[in-house]
């Protein structure tokens, strides 16, 4: 790959990633590397606010309806992706642009790929079990006592990650810290731009407005085409993904629609707190504020400086 720096575009959920970096392609010969996990599965396009048609017409996404709800995806295989459409994008002249708010892919692909095991089926079988039966804070509390950095940066009902925390314990007998700690050196030099509020509630109400939007736009009809399939399940990370976890539980009748509302808000304000916390973590990030009018020209600035 060449050594000219890839430009990143994060930020937490709802603040304009999708819609500047559509603005930028109207300034920079760009296309678009989506970093975005719910966006490579197929038949999810209201709750992952994928692009249009339209938006697919006027910019070219990459890493985009890759897979079927039914399988899975890892940061291994974005990295190898991404590297892949960077490479044909500057093939033909033109500047790729990485946007997405999924951490984990963009961690891998700046410091890369630390040497994890893969899944085991039987085993997370068995963790979930006795997540049935004693709870997830009570598997955070023994990672705690296996893997305290781990576990400091989790939620007590972090389901997914716990899982996986544990199991890679089990299996390679190391904290999965300190793997992550042995990583491979990055291939790449990375420009990160993070679009950060300078106002937390104003990013709220974007939030709830959103998930308002996807509501009336047919999210739980969705939900209910992907059920009606009969081959997904609540166990696999597509129907995890913020929003379809909790209209799956509605359409279960666990609560009702307005508990769906408050809970589809809340799941999403947790993402973005998280997706924050490791986007401060970064010294040396650029800085943008998504609330800005100047956000477009800030932005428009490091490209330009990057690019030359």
């Amino acid at each position: 790959m060449s050594a000219a720096p890839v430009v990143m575009l994060l930020g937490p959920t709802a603040s304009g990633k999708s819609a500047l970096a559509l603005a930028l392609a109207e300034r920079f010969p760009i296309e678009i590397v989506s970093v975005d996990s719910a966006l490579v599965y197929r038949e999810m396009d209201i709750g992952t606010a994928k692009p249009s048609p339209d938006e697919r017409r006027r910019v070219a996404h990459h890493l985009i309806d890759l897979i079927d709800p039914r399988d899975a995806y890892s940061a291994a295989a974005f990295v190898a992706d991404a590297q892949q459409a960077i490479a044909d994008i500057e093939r033909r002249g033109r500047l790729p642009l990485l946007v997405g708010g999924t951490m984990l892919y963009a961690h891998a692909f700046i410091h890369g790929l630390a040497p994890l095991p893969s899944a085991d089926a039987q085993l997370r079988a068995r963790l979930d079990a006795l997540a049935a039966a004693e709870g997830w804070p009570a598997l955070h509390r023994r990672l705690q006592q296996l893997d305290p950095p781990t576990a400091a940066r989790l939620q007590p009902n972090d389901a997914q990650r716990i899982q996986r925390a544990l199991e890679v314990h089990e299996l390679t007998g190391t904290p999965l810290s300190q793997l992550l700690r042995s990583q491979q050196l990055p291939r790449r030099p990375v420009v990160k731009i993070s679009l950060e509020p300078s106002n937390r509630a104003a990013l709220h109400d974007r939030i709830a407005r959103r998930f308002a939007q996807m509501l009336q736009s047919g999210l739980v009809a969705e939900v209910r085409r992907l059920r009606a399939r009969g081959d997904l399940d609540l166990q696999m990370p597509s129907m995890r993904c913020v929003g379809y976890r909790q209209t799956w539980e509605y359409l279960d009748g666990q609560f009702g629609f307005e508990e769906l509302i408050e809970r589809g808000v809340a799941a999403t304000r947790q993402l973005a707190k998280r997706q924050l916390t490791w986007l401060r973590s970064d010294p040396h990030r650029h800085v943008v504020d998504c609330l800005s009018a100047s956000a477009l020209q800030a932005v428009s600035d490091i490209i330009g400086r990057t690019a030359r």
